[in-house]
């Protein structure tokens, strides 16, 4: 009798432990989920896009060197690369590579 409750209480312990690694399994899935739909969703065309949607989608670039980036692109044509962008005062390697994941040049 002791050793079937034992038992019991064995395989209870390991239910309630698989359960509670289920709930961490759906919720790492879930933060994994609205990453890549936040990274995608942050993506910036720098050929078409607003200084005001630059702004808001690059890391670590404010308004004026938004508005910095658009007068170029007006004055010199569409980026062809994201090397070409640090062209404009204000972007250096370390911006362009915080954000070459978000960067489109379509």
């Amino acid at each position: 009798m002791l050793e079937t409750t034992k038992k019991i209480l064995l395989i209870s312990a390991s239910l309630i432990a698989l359960s509670g690694s289920a709930q961490v399994i759906a919720g790492s899935a879930e933060k994994s989920s609205s990453l890549v739909s936040e990274q995608v969703q942050q993506q910036v065309n720098i050929n078409s896009a607003s200084a005001v949607e630059i702004a808001k989608s690059l890391k670590g670039v404010g308004l004026k060197t938004a508005q910095a980036i658009v007068a170029y692109r007006q004055a010199h044509g569409s980026f062809k690369s994201l090397d070409s962008i640090a062209m404009v005062k204000g972007i250096g390697s370390k911006t362009l590579q915080k954000n070459s994941a978000r960067i489109v040049l379509e």
